[in-house]
């Protein structure tokens, strides 16, 4: 039991304080430089939707008003089998520079994408979402990590704007700061282990067609990059904006998506964990072990709970402590910093329950849908 205890708890406390501590060390006082320059290379935008008339002229209007010379940008819609009328919306809009592909059947965002992909004609493929708003300067400030010939992905950076009717947890707004920190470590020190969904781009000759199906592109291609020998980096002056400040249950039904898509990335691509994939060590380090830290839990709550004497009898204590607090955080009454920390502790629960429902879905081959 105490060996269970002392691994699960190396585990747990490797990925969450080890690997960023080690990122952070490394990007301090080792940095690896991106040469970045105006430089203006012809890019193709590609945008999947389905039946998003709501946002779709908005995200349009967006688009136009971004500040890249118009005779080196092409904006590619693909429409995937949607039934509102985002195909009106789609065909009214359409100019030389500016196509829409139809597509008559539902087939998902993987199918869509390649199709897009297919149709694009510049030097570098940007892929965005439909709900997200650019900056003015992000696409220009995206082009500029090309410059440096090593770089093959550059990807933006998400920020939650938020409302005053939707207020994200506290301890999602933490653990979105320490994700965040920790692609801008990995890009300084080489890649990162994928891009930010709503806005990354990619050398033309670099995008990989992705299998029916895939739930991550932003993982699945910048792995590709990176296989070819590029850098894939992150850079936080390529700034979207989200004005969803997702609640908790939100928040939870996107974990169990993604973390599901990371089973799935490890089934239609096997090579990730081989040495062919450089990024190999990050992908254990960032995703896998997220994968393994719900089991790592269980597995120090037991041991503590049978070995229930000296400091092993605290650790047990404090767990339970642990997870009454998160309980509270569903109260009414707000309490200051008992409540932060509360909704702190519910969010890093969530999280792993999370994990241990995306494996019940990958293994019974549960479909994760098409989330906006």
């Amino acid at each position: 039991m105490k060996l269970l205890f002392w691994s699960c708890a190396f585990l747990v406390l490797f990925a969450y304080a080890g690997y960023p501590i080690y990122l952070y060390v490394r990007a301090r006082y080792w940095p690896r430089r991106v040469q970045r320059a105006s430089t203006y290379p012809r890019i193709a935008i590609v945008l999947a939707v389905h039946n998003e008339e709501k946002n779709l002229l908005r995200k349009l209007s967006n688009l136009e008003g971004l500040d890249y010379p118009p005779e080196r940008l092409e904006v590619i819609v693909v429409s995937d089998g949607s039934t509102d009328q985002t195909n009106q919306i789609l065909r009214e809009w359409q100019r030389p520079s500016r196509r829409a592909v139809i597509l008559p059947d539902h087939c998902g965002k993987a199918n869509a994408l390649n199709h897009g992909i297919a149709a694009a004609q510049g030097e570098l493929i940007c892929f965005v979402d439909a709900r997200q708003t650019i900056a003015s300067d992000g696409l220009r400030n995206l082009a500029s990590n090309f410059a440096d010939p090593s770089v093959g992905c550059a990807s933006g950076e998400l920020i939650l704007r938020g409302s005053q009717q939707v207020k994200l947890p506290h301890g999602g707004g933490l653990y979105w700061r320490l994700e965040k920190n920790m692609r801008k470590w990995e890009g300084m020190t080489g890649s990162t282990v994928g891009a930010t969904g709503a806005f990354y781009a990619v050398r033309r000759s670099l995008v990989p067609p992705l299998p029916g199906g895939t739930i991550l592109d932003d993982v699945y291609i910048p792995l590709h990059v990176a296989r070819q020998g590029s850098r894939v980096i992150f850079d936080p002056s390529a700034v979207v904006w989200d004005d969803l400040n997702p609640s908790l249950k939100q928040e939870f039904r996107r974990k169990v998506r993604t973390l599901t898509g990371n089973y799935q990335l490890l089934q239609l691509a096997p090579w990730v964990l081989t040495r062919s994939n450089p990024l190999h060590v990050r992908v254990i380090c960032h995703k896998l072990l997220r994968l393994i830290i719900p089991f790592a839990l269980i597995g120090i709550l037991v041991s503590t709970f049978w070995l229930r004497q000296s400091a092993y009898g605290l650790v047990f204590g404090l767990q339970v402590a642990f997870y009454l607090l998160a309980a509270s955080a569903v109260l009414p009454a707000r309490l200051g910093l008992l409540s932060r920390a509360a909704n702190i502790s519910l969010t890093f629960i969530m999280m792993n329950t999370a994990a241990a429902v995306a494996l019940a879905h990958f293994l019974t081959g549960k479909k994760a849908a098409w989330a906006r």
